[in-house]
């Protein structure tokens, strides 16, 4: 008895095991080859979040959500220097930086989308940032959600997804896919006695607890920071730059 297999566009053969099933060697070869791919493309965070349980909560179309069950979420780094200029509001090149980090990664998120359909699966592409509700500040998804149970971090008191390595100072894109592949677990990790982030606030709205987090307060600065046209969009970067992970100084 031989393995089914599955026939890509491009001719090759995809191993799912026997009678046609996905297993977990399967699962794990799909996901390092899919890893060092993106690795390639110079993204540096990688992790596979099962959907299952939120994808009811997604701005997608039912029927398109059907097909799939994971995410795979892919970050970039910041950069230290130009978070560095920020003091008490956001600068115009940590604007710049912020939009070409976001199209860098749509353009990666593109590239992986295309690798996972000549693979012979279905893959969607998610804008790294891309409101669809203004009023209610929300996109198609949470990246940060994704992220998190994509294991590359954990929700931190500035309600940002943060990472032990590079704190909040990196940016996220998601893909949706049928790929098999193998998923990661959400981290056990938090903030604990790091408060950087409640001390740089200019608007008091980080709590102790990730939360009790102020919504309002933060959109309202982010509002005040667009009016001053110091930037273009409602974005602050303040408890980005102090935000360190497990690395405290």
């Amino acid at each position: 008895m031989k393995p089914i297999g599955r026939v890509s566009p491009n001719g090759d053969t995809l191993s799912f095991g026997w009678k046609g099933v996905p297993n977990e060697m399967d699962k794990n070869k799909n996901y390092l080859s899919l890893k060092r791919f993106c690795q390639d493309l110079g993204i540096g965070l990688f992790g596979v979040a099962n959907i299952n349980e939120i994808k009811k909560d997604f701005a997608v179309s039912e029927s398109l959500l059907e097909r799939f069950d994971k995410a795979v979420c892919l970050g970039l780094g910041l950069s230290k220097s130009i978070l560095a200029e920020i003091e008490s509001a956001p600068t115009r090149l940590y604007f710049h930086h912020y939009r070409i980090a976001n199209a860098l990664l749509d353009q990666i998120a593109f590239k992986v989308s295309n690798y996972i359909q000549k693979k012979g699966f279905f893959a969607l592409p998610i804008p790294a940032s891309q409101i669809i509700d203004w009023q209610n500040q929300k996109a198609h998804l949470s990246h940060k959600k994704i992220g998190y149970l994509a294991g590359l971090g954990w929700i931190g008191r500035n309600n940002l997804l943060v990472n032990k390595t590079v704190g909040s100072q990196f940016r996220i894109v998601s893909i949706l896919t049928d790929m098999p592949l193998k998923t990661d677990k959400p981290t056990k990790e938090a903030c604990a006695d790091c408060r950087l982030c409640i001390d740089a606030c200019p608007v008091n709205a980080i709590r102790e607890n990730p939360a009790d987090f102020d919504h309002l307060r933060c959109f309202e600065k982010l509002k005040e920071f667009q009016k001053q046209r110091l930037v273009d969009q409602y974005i602050c970067g303040i408890c980005v730059k102090v935000c360190k992970g497990g690395r405290h100084s």
